[in-house]
């Protein structure tokens, strides 16, 4: 391997990523297991991500599971107790975690506000807020990916509760990384466009969500493997210039609707 690929290396580092039951997080803790990390599989239900790093262990990665409600400060502390107990000083977070609310406003409740922002927005802190304490206190350097959307830079019909929350959690990226500079904690987010996940497919396979697939700029959505890159990047040395970026992964989305 040339020195250039050498960087993409995450031997050596443990990651711990939320949701990883399903959808993008179980993508990337198989990503980031394959890069040489040991990966902490977080997510509410025990027995999904048990199985999801039985599954990296039989390629041969390190993997544990973790249950964790990113809605609970205490469960947040047990989550990362247990893990540094396991694979030792954590100094990778992927705040993965999230929910998505379809409604038209006004017609949205509180509960549905409170909920989406108490995971989104609220649940990313929590897990940021305790890794870096911990790497704080030992003196060590880490990196935080925080998986936004470009809904968060871009309007949207019927998501206005998961819009703000992303917005929120691209502000939270930007703040976070200003403040953890001075001890080497880098946090960047990347914010994947249409990507289909077991949130969404139901979407896609709608005639309106056909339409729209067939309107993007790269006349489909995404594949999971192509945010490998981007998050490697993020993750490791091979960013270690990068701080308070916010990647948009969307075949040009974004800057499409922003021209017009």
């Amino acid at each position: 391997m040339s020195k250039a690929l050498d960087r993409f290396s995450l031997v050596g580092r443990t990651a711990i990523v939320t949701g990883a039951s399903s959808g993008m997080g179980r993508h990337f803790v198989g990503t980031l297991a394959d890069a040489g990390a040991r990966v902490v599989c977080a997510a509410r239900r025990k027995d999904s991500i048990e199985e999801v790093a039985e599954e990296i262990r039989s390629r041969g990665g390190q993997a544990i599971a973790i249950e964790v409600d990113i809605g609970s400060t205490e469960s947040v502390a047990r989550a990362f107790e247990e893990a540094t107990k396991a694979f030792g000083l954590i100094d990778l977070l992927v705040n993965n975690a999230g929910q998505i609310v379809f409604a038209p406003f006004p017609d949205i409740t509180d509960d549905q506000w409170n909920n989406l922002m108490n995971v989104n927005v609220a649940g990313s802190m929590r897990m940021t807020r305790e890794f870096c304490k911990r790497l704080i206190a030992a003196g060590k350097p880490g990196s935080i990916v925080n998986i936004t959307s470009i809904t968060g830079q871009q309007t949207k019909a019927y998501l206005s509760i998961y819009g703000t929350a992303k917005a929120a959690l691209i502000q939270f990226t930007k703040q976070v990384a200003m403040d953890m500079l001075p001890h080497k904690i880098r946090v960047n987010s990347i914010a994947p466009g249409y990507f289909r996940t077991a949130m969404v497919d139901w979407y896609f396979d709608s005639d309106a969500g056909k339409i729209e697939v067939e309107n993007l700029p790269a006349k489909r959505v995404g594949f999971l493997e192509e945010l490998d890159g981007p998050l490697l990047l993020l993750a490791s040395d091979a960013g270690s210039y990068l701080n308070g970026v916010i990647l948009p992964v969307d075949y040009g989305h974004v800057v499409r609707i922003s021209s017009t």
